[in-house]
C-alpha cells in the first residue's frame, strides 16, 4: 500500500524534475519529458477557458479576474488532479489493474488526507453509476423495441 510519504516523495521527485527541466534550454518550446513522453505546457494544464468559466461563477458580473490569478488557479488545479491521480494509479497498479476507477480515486482522497471530500464524492459516484446504469437500460430497451418493430415490417 502507498503511504502519504510515498506520495510526497513522488511529488518531490516530480518538482525536482520540473525544476531541472525549467533551468535547462529555453528553446525547448515549453516541453518537458515525463515517462518518455514529451509534454507541452498546454498538455500539462487544464484548458484555461474551463478554469475561467468555473472561476466566473462566484464573481459578480462587473467583476474581473486577473490573468495571473487565472494562471495560478490553472496550475494549482492541474497539480492537484495530478497528485490525486498518481495515488489512484499506484493503487490500481498495486492490484495489477490497468484501469483506474472511481473507487481508486476515493481511496486516494482518503489516503492523502482529503477526508472531507470522500463522502460527497462517494455519493456523487453512486448517483453517477445509477444514472449510467439507467441510461444503459434505456438504450438496451430501445434497441429491443427497434428490433421488434423492424421484424414486424419485414413480415408484412
Amino acid at each position: 500500500m502507498s503511504s502519504t510519504n510515498d506520495s510526497q516523495q513522488y511529488m518531490n521527485e516530480y518538482i525536482k524534475r520540473e525544476d531541472e527541466d525549467m533551468s535547462g534550454d529555453e528553446d525547448s518550446d515549453n516541453r518537458q519529458t515525463h515517462s518518455g513522453y514529451m509534454l507541452r505546457e498546454q498538455d500539462r494544464f487544464l484548458p484555461i477557458c474551463n478554469i475561467i468559466k468555473i472561476m466566473k461563477v462566484p464573481v459578480p458580473e462587473n467583476g474581473k479576474i486577473a490573468k495571473d490569478a487565472r494562471e495560478c488557479i490553472q496550475e494549482c488545479v492541474s497539480e492537484f488532479i495530478s497528485f490525486i491521480t498518481s495515488e489512484a494509479i499506484e493503487r490500481s497498479m498495486s492490484e495489477n489493474r490497468k484501469t483506474v476507477n472511481g473507487d481508486d480515486l476515493l481511496y486516494a482522497f482518503a489516503n492523502l488526507g482529503f477526508d472531507n471530500y470522500v463522502e460527497p464524492l462517494s455519493v456523487y459516484l453512486h448517483k453517477y453509476r445509477e444514472a449510467t446504469k439507467c441510461d444503459r437500460n434505456l438504450l438496451s430497451e430501445s434497441s429491443i423495441l427497434q428490433d421488434d418493430s423492424s421484424s414486424d415490417i419485414r413480415k408484412t
